[in-house]
């Protein structure tokens, strides 16, 4: 019988070190789970523009201190205009996050380091990203790129991650995008990446506008007169005319997306090479011209079409528009139906044909600004006035080729 009550006993205390031990496993597992997250879901990567990336944005803000795409989430870190973010839970303050960016063609390895201050919050990062701006200027088509990122969060390694962007051609101007918390973001100021008056073909084309002998040289503003302000636009848009550009009304991009929105533009050399424009490769084409002589241009934007504006005075008090699409080989008839003008081109030189599509060029785009000026100058999506000028170049460059 003590037999008996002894292994009873003994049994008991096996059986209570059992349980002990099974708990003790449990708290430790919930522990180790808590503390070191060994099955955490890792990181994600993604952007605000829809996995796409956009040579033009990157390149035109690369020497500025402009971040046009802005994110949605407030808990951010690092510089958004890398534009590739990664996403991490941080459990505990002042957490040491270590982010490693495998190389691709449109950019080198890189490392970065954040600190993550508050616990119990999911963070955007942004790493560095050294990009290759010379890959980025040449890509004229949108390629895929796979993106590989490796982190560690307090010296512990996260869950890699992969994700793979449409890198876009260096044509596609960016108008806008809707954020992740759904709200619209307009950035038509990457218009004025396409203006380039520092294209070194711009002194061959002033070169040719000397030669014809419309001005002997270009003075900007110092001569003060309108008329004379008006005579050099006037022997640009002749030597323009000259080489034959032909209207393309070419203007949208492969990019299906309910996230952004694009135009698709061509650069300054594009367009020399082409001999082609529309409405919005004409005003920026012509905008380069007339900012390298030191006129101060407008870009001026209606839902669905473009021209540029002039100012003729130093002060701004006073600004001509024109009609660019009109410099390419158009029916006149087009934009002025009831005046026949197509008719009366025939047997006309030039220079001739030169200077009255100029003025009619001036008096439609006059026309069209004085039916939209409020809405133009109102800041609604589809309107803009965008001076060219110090405080625009200020945080867009331009994107060259």
């Amino acid at each position: 019988m003590k037999l008996d009550k002894t292994l009873f006993n003994t049994v008991n205390k096996w059986k209570l070190a059992t349980c002990l031990l099974a708990i003790l496993t449990v708290l430790g597992s919930s522990l180790y789970i808590y503390r070191l997250e060994p099955f955490s879901s890792g990181i994600e990567i993604s952007n605000e523009l829809g996995g796409n990336i956009f040579p033009v944005t990157l390149l035109s803000t690369a020497t500025t201190d402009a971040n046009l795409i802005v994110p949605a989430d407030t808990n951010y870190l690092g510089n958004p205009k890398s534009c590739i973010a990664v996403r991490v839970k941080n459990e505990h303050a002042n957490s040491k996050l270590r982010v490693e960016v495998a190389e691709t063609p449109f950019f080198a390895y890189s490392v970065s380091e954040f600190i993550l201050p508050e616990s119990g919050k999911e963070y955007w990062v942004f790493p560095d990203i050294i990009w290759n701006y010379d890959a980025l200027r040449e890509n004229e088509q949108a390629v895929p790129v796979t993106v590989s990122v490796k982190a560690e969060l307090n010296r512990r390694a996260l869950r890699g991650g992969v994700h793979t962007f449409s890198v876009r051609s260096i044509n596609e101007c960016l108008l806008g995008y809707i954020d992740s918390r759904m709200k619209f973001h307009d950035t038509g100021q990457f218009f004025a990446a396409y203006v380039n008056e520092d294209n070194p073909q711009i002194d061959r084309l002033l070169r040719e506008a000397l030669d014809s002998r419309i001005v002997n040289r270009f003075w900007g503003y110092q001569s003060k007169s309108v008329d004379l302000v008006d005579k050099q636009v006037y022997a640009l848009w002749y030597v323009l005319q000259k080489r034959g550009f032909k209207y393309s009304s070419i203007s949208n991009s492969s990019l299906s997306s309910n996230v952004v929105f694009t135009q698709r533009v061509r650069t300054f050399d594009d367009a020399l090479l082409s001999a082609q424009i529309n409405c919005v490769d004409g005003s920026v084409l012509f905008a380069s011209l007339l900012k390298a002589i030191n006129l101060n241009p407008v870009l001026v934007r209606v839902p669905g079409h473009m021209f540029v504006g002039y100012y003729t005075d130093a002060s701004h008090r006073n600004i001509h528009f024109l009609e660019t699409s009109m410099i390419g080989d158009v029916n006149l008839d087009d934009f002025f139906p009831e005046e026949k003008l197509d008719s009366t081109m025939i047997g006309k030189s030039q220079e001739n044909v030169s200077r009255l599509l100029f003025e009619k060029s001036k008096e439609y785009a006059t026309r069209i600004y004085k039916e939209n000026e409020k809405l133009i100058h109102s800041g609604k999506v589809n309107y803009m006035f965008l001076e060219i000028d110090k405080v625009t170049r200020a945080y867009v460059q331009p994107v060259g080729k």
